[in-house]
């Protein structure tokens, strides 16, 4: 299926496909002869084999997966995207709409229940989770204060803008038709106002770009805005007696045990990379590189960084979750600024202050 005829599907235009990348989705996706995004930045195309842990279930020829997580609430997904929605005797209430599920999201709501979508919750402001979400447009919409902000600055038509009395800074209880969902702001993590939803009759958290079950996260962290908060947000998430989990990302649903890995992994690549921050052979680095350019001197320190604590960190992962041979540079680039700027360990170059 080529991206034109995915638009027909969808009923999104083009430029909706673009996912949080900047491009296209890949050719395994769609059939596209493009360049996959990992290629277009550099990033490694000859990809170690996908981990058993990571393979989902099959994605039917109609391009979507219903699965039900208990008592009248579903999850959605592409294979790469996931939402949630809960069925009720006064509507149905769905968080997020991903462009890239398009109108499949109704025909997949269609399958389980004649109910309208009546409210609409937005995990947080990414076009790429949300941005399918006017597709709901005779619901009430909710999100946290900080998620209106943001949608009214981007002024997107295919986002919505919750009304003020439907947002809140820290919690609301969303009870609709004898069902409830629980939304709540446990601070910053990868966005701001980005949701921690509660079922708490099945049991169910959805935390978007936080937890990938099977898989590291994506490059950079998932491009989170606040990693101590992004980190933090592991242990905040196990705060909640979930079974299952929604991660809104790849494969499979989630469960306890992915965030305990997922946690493993963040700890195994703050400790390396703090290691290689203090390690590397700077004088090395000074003295093949134009001693008049800072910037020169910076890069290579920093690669150099990435290159060391992945070469020590890859084959300690690429067996236990997808893409750690994809993303790992990233990833010890990120957590080495995180380690400099926010966690005040080491100055530049490696300094122990």
């Amino acid at each position: 299926m080529n991206i034109e005829s995915m638009s027909a599907n969808t009923g999104l235009s083009r430029r909706r496909l673009i996912g949080a990348t900047g491009v296209a989705m890949t050719p395994a996706l769609f059939g596209v002869p493009r360049m996959s995004p990992a290629a277009a930045i550099g990033l490694k195309t000859d990809t170690a084999p996908v981990p058993p842990n990571a393979v989902g279930p099959s994605i039917p020829p109609k391009g979507y997966l219903v699965q039900e997580l208990g008592e009248d609430l579903y999850s959605i997904t592409d294979g790469v995207y996931q939402m949630m929605f809960l069925v009720t005797k006064d509507g149905v209430v769905a968080v997020d709409a991903p462009p890239t599920l398009g109108n499949n999201i109704l025909r997949a709501i269609k399958e389980v229940t004649r109910q309208p979508v009546r409210h609409a919750v937005y995990s947080h402001a990414h076009a790429d989770h949300v941005g399918a979400m006017t597709l709901f447009d005779k619901a009430t919409f909710y999100s946290h204060v900080d998620v209106m902000h943001l949608l009214r600055q981007a002024g997107d038509k295919n986002r919505p803008i919750p009304k003020k009395k439907n947002t809140f800074e820290k919690k609301m209880a969303l009870n609709v038709g004898g069902e409830r969902l629980n939304l709540e702001y446990k601070g910053p993590n990868h966005a701001p106002g980005n949701l921690f939803v509660y079922a708490p009759k099945q049991r169910v958290l959805m935390l978007v770009d936080v937890i990938f079950p099977g898989w590291v996260p994506f490059a950079y962290l998932a491009v989170s805005h606040d990693i101590p908060g992004w980190i933090t947000a592991h242990e905040k998430a196990l705060d909640f007696p979930f079974k299952t989990y929604v991660g809104g990302h790849l494969t499979r649903l989630g469960t306890r045990d992915d965030v305990r890995v997922q946690q493993e992994y963040i700890t195994d690549l703050r400790k390396r990379t703090e290691y290689e921050l203090s390690n590397v052979d700077f004088e090395q680095i000074y003295a093949t590189n134009d001693a008049s350019n800072p910037w020169a001197i910076f890069d290579a320190y920093l690669d150099a960084v990435a290159t060391q604590a992945s070469d020590y960190l890859e084959p300690r992962w690429v067996t236990r979750l997808g893409g750690a041979d994809v993303f790992l540079k990233s990833h010890v680039f990120t957590m080495a600024e995180a380690l400099r700027l926010d966690y005040g360990k080491l100055g530049p170059f490696g300094i122990r202050l």
